[in-house]
């Protein structure tokens, strides 16, 4: 039976590198490589944390078409249980494309599909109560916001999940459904910039504050080069360093920083080590293109933290 049960987006990432500019008129240029990988705050999610050994669930839905098909192969290929990810006839699969500049800026380009409009039928609550751990990534879905979202969170927690959320793209009303969904989030994990752009605040222990205050256990902020950031409710702090890696593709390192604290609370480490396997995690995806990057399995990710070097210590 599957421990983790990921909710919300699902695309397909089509990922070129490196593309600094586009050819004009119909020219060709030839790019290091172009790589078609499950993402999203669900999918990559997902992805990642059953490369790490976690039986994991995605509850999503993507398009009867070749994308939508060729998503469902790939989970089944990582032992993903797609039982839960609808197909619809009506939508197409939601799918982006990424230019990777030298830089690793990423511009890219994203066609709305169905995971942007999936429902919540008893199926995955049914699902929630039964999981270990329950990751929310469904913040903006249109049948997701305003109520069942927040329904299925309190389901799972008070079933005794442990309960994580992640963010994509905060828009307009993203604080409104935060404020429904945080008191039955044990772990809320968006980037520094997210945080602070929602909240308004100045440093990222205010804007951690004013999550905890709307009802988060803890806040654990990802900030990229710079680490990430732990903030609980009983006024603990800590910064985590990251790894020193040369960049390749860094488009699902968010997701997978979710997907190791997971992986490693789910075998009994404490949230320190956590984070710091996290921190990892990342590190392999950013070093190779595609979701999953070089991330192997727990036991050579945990070797990683150890063995790769750290770069500056993350600062506030």
């Amino acid at each position: 039976m599957p421990r983790l049960l990921c909710v919300g987006l699902t695309t397909l990432d089509i990922a070129g590198r490196t593309i600094d500019r586009i050819p004009a008129g119909g020219g060709t240029s030839l790019i290091d490589g172009i790589a078609l990988s499950p993402a999203g705050t669900a999918g990559g999610m997902a992805l990642v944390a059953a490369r790490l050994g976690v039986p994991v669930a995605i509850a999503s839905a993507v398009g009867d078409d070749a994308a939508g098909r060729f998503l469902r192969s790939e989970f089944a290929r990582e032992q993903v249980d797609t039982t839960l990810l609808a197909v619809r006839v009506d939508k197409r699969t939601s799918t982006t494309m990424l230019t990777i500049r030298g830089d690793g800026e990423r511009p890219n380009f994203h066609a709305l599909g169905a995971a942007t409009f999936m429902d919540l039928p008893p199926s995955v609550t049914t699902a929630a109560r039964n999981a270990r751990f329950v990751h929310w990534g469904g913040v903006g879905g249109v049948n997701l916001d305003g109520g069942p979202g927040a329904a299925l969170l309190a389901a799972a927690r008070g079933a005794g999940a442990v309960v994580t959320c992640d963010l994509i793209s905060p828009g307009p009303r993203t604080m409104t459904e935060l404020e429904r969904l945080l008191p039955n989030v044990d772990y809320f994990m968006p980037n520094g910039g997210e945080a602070l752009s929602l909240t308004g605040e100045h440093g990222l222990a205010k804007a951690a504050g004013h999550f905890l205050r709307m009802g988060a256990g803890a806040c654990v902020f990802k900030r990229g080069a710079d680490g990430a950031s732990y903030f609980a409710g009983d006024g603990a702090q800590r910064d985590f360093p990251a790894h020193a890696v040369t960049p390749v593709d860094t488009t699902s390192c968010g997701d997978s920083f979710c997907a190791g604290f997971v992986a490693a609370l789910d075998r009994g480490h404490t949230v320190d080590e956590a984070c710091r396997f996290a921190m990892a995690t990342a590190a392999l995806v950013a070093s190779d293109l595609g979701t999953v990057g070089k991330v192997a399995s727990f036991a050579a990710t945990w070797d990683a933290m150890i063995n790769m070097p750290l770069a500056r210590h993350a600062t506030n």
